[in-house]
């Protein structure tokens, strides 16, 4: 199995090629609605992170999301 090296959250993680957002998200465990995500400090919507492919290098960040008005 071919791995590549991401940063998750400033931690250096290494996945499986082909892997996308979603996958290394599950891998947190997390419930998947209680944060937000982006990749190289792209925004990525809950709804796009299964198309979401990761390369080699990516930064993977969470964070909560704020709301309020």
């Amino acid at each position: 199995m071919t791995l590549i090296t991401v940063t998750f959250n400033g931690e250096t993680r290494q996945v499986p090629a082909g892997s996308s957002l979603a996958d290394v998200l599950a891998s947190n465990g997390q419930p998947a609605a209680s944060f937000a995500s982006a990749v190289n400090g792209e925004f990525v919507a809950r709804d796009a992170r299964a198309s979401t492919p990761l390369a080699d290098g990516d930064a993977v960040f969470t964070f909560q999301a704020i709301t309020g008005g």
